[in-house]
């Protein structure tokens, strides 16, 4: 305790204070023997109407001896101030390691929302480098793994962007760094020789490298890559406490980095599979004008239960072989059971002019797989003789085709038969239709007619309607009539659910031009 009086003389002090400021002795000016934010303190309270006791005015606080206090005035009745230093230094420390903590929980909190907010892989390792930049270091790069003998490097300098860069360089020529990147613990950043940095880790106008801190980016199962941090020469070296908080972020982004590099293998793996279960697309050959279209359920969704194929004739004057079908369900396994039937029958083609036989082996195949599921498909062998198309069509279950006449006629084709995939045996019967120019045999999946819609939103789209739609597609090219119906079931839809729905269009063109092959086109065969 200091106990002085209105024009700054020391009057008092205990043994404590005398210990903590030996030249305060009474007499002496306070502004002379004690620290200045005290004196200010002394200075800064009212001639009059001074604090009558502990806790009426603010405290002041400082540093005497490299500890922290707080001075708490207090009036006397002489009129008198007594101030109460109070070692403030471990609350002090406590809070500001407090604040710290809360600091960096934020910061983690903000770095695992941003790193998962995407899945993809280059934009996490942007993420990486510029918030380890701007939060723990003057710069910061962000390592992959080494691909095609270059390394994968993001580099972002404090305050700057990203950059990525492919780098020839051997990642054990940097001590740390080769381990890192391998999954083994971090090296401290004590036993890394600033020095020993080779150009290309160190960004364009850094200057001199002060310390570094090298951390793995822990991955599930495999390492993720590493990350660098650099400090300039003029600031203080990274601490202890520091590279423990750096290895608590590159958990999170070496966790967020193997789930955006999975994500990509799969992604790229699935691409690859629904390439192999998309519809075709159709090119221009002589003879035949084919059009088909494939709607999947949802918009997410790139294949589901539908699909169609077309088998060009392997000699020129035999017949195509244009197959549609419906697997039970939707979704991804409707697309695998979906793949199997296409393959089986792809492998089939030597006997596609036998349909009852090729049926039967698909449900044999179908019968003795572990699907649960059945199919409806039609089979339709095309040929061109002269200016017409003959058409052999047979269906297993399935819509039977509709032909379009020259006249706007639109005609069942006779033919019926059993489910794929859920009897013994199937039977099916074949009819037979030919084709004059300008007419048209539509083939379709009953996501078409059973499209629910209209005013009321619960009306099927039904066999009929489409009958009169089709009516009006007399003479137009098969294109042309696969966006008519696309198009009517859409609107007819509007934004409701709707199963799978395609539609495959065999013409016979109006004009013939011998031996014409054009280019491909998206979604016809035309001559």
């Amino acid at each position: 305790m200091l106990v002085a009086d209105a024009q700054g003389t020391l009057v008092q002090r205990n043994d404590a204070a005398g210990a903590l400021l030996p030249a305060a002795r009474p007499g002496t000016r306070l502004v002379d023997v004690v620290p200045d934010w005290l004196a200010h303190g002394h200075r800064s309270l009212p001639p009059h109407g001074r604090p009558a006791g502990p806790g009426a005015a603010a405290p002041h606080s400082g540093v005497i001896d490299g500890r922290r206090f707080e001075a708490h005035p207090s009036l006397r009745d002489d009129g008198t101030v007594a101030w109460w230093l109070v070692d403030d230094t471990d609350h002090q420390l406590a809070r500001e390691a407090l604040h710290r903590e809360r600091e960096r929980t934020a910061f983690l909190a903000e770095a695992s929302s941003a790193l998962l907010s995407t899945l993809n892989l280059e934009r996490c390792m942007d993420v990486t480098a510029q918030m380890a930049a701007e939060n723990l270091a003057d710069a910061a790069l962000a390592i992959a793994p080494t691909r095609a003998r270059r390394l994968p490097v993001v580099t972002c300098l404090r305050g700057g962007t990203p950059t990525l860069a492919h780098l020839p360089v051997d990642p054990d020529d940097v001590p740390g760094l080769g381990e890192a990147l391998r999954g083994f613990p971090p090296v401290p950043s004590r036993w890394i020789d600033p020095v020993s940095a080779p150009p290309w880790l160190v960004p364009e106008g850094f200057g001199p490298v002060g310390s570094i801190v090298i951390t793995p980016l822990p991955g599930h199962g495999v390492p993720a890559g590493a990350l660098v941090l650099l400090r300039r020469a003029e600031k203080a070296a990274f601490t202890d406490e520091e590279e423990v908080f750096a290895r608590l972020f590159a958990a999170r982004s070496g966790a967020a980095l193997s789930a955006a590099r999975l994500y990509a293998e799969q992604t790229a793996i699935t691409d690859v599979l629904m390439r192999e279960l998309l519809p075709p697309t159709l090119h221009r050959i002589s003879g035949m004008d084919l059009a088909g279209s494939y709607r999947p359920s949802a918009d997410h969704e790139r294949v589901g239960g539908d699909f169609y194929d077309v088998h060009p004739a392997a000699v020129n004057g035999e017949a195509v072989l244009v197959t549609i079908g419906d697997v039970c369900g939707k979704g991804l396994e409707a697309a695998v059971l979906t793949g199997k039937i296409r393959n089986t029958l792809h492998a089939l083609l030597p006997m596609a002019d036998d349909h009852q036989r090729m049926l039967g082996l698909l449900n044999t195949a179908l019968l003795t797989s572990h699907h649960a599921r059945f199919a409806t498909l039609v089979l339709a062998s095309a040929v061109r003789r002269g200016d017409a198309v003959d058409l052999r069509l047979t269906s297993g279950g399935h819509p039977a085709p509709l032909i379009v006449r020259a006249d706007g006629t639109v005609e069942e084709a006779d033919t019926h038969g059993t489910l794929v995939g859920a009897l013994p045996t199937v039977t099916a019967r074949t009819a037979a239709v030919s084709l004059a120019p300008g007419e048209s045999c539509v083939l379709y999946t009953d996501g078409i007619t059973e499209a629910r819609g209209g005013p009321m939103g619960d009306v099927q789209f039904g066999e009929e309607r489409l009958r009169r739609a089709l009516a009006g597609c007399a003479g137009m090219p098969s294109a042309g009539i696969v966006e008519h119906v696309q198009m009517l079931a859409a609107q007819w839809l509007g934004t409701r659910h709707h199963d799978d729905m395609a539609v495959v269009v065999i013409s016979a063109p109006r004009t013939h031009r011998p031996g014409a092959v054009d280019e491909p086109a998206r979604g016809s065969l035309t001559p």
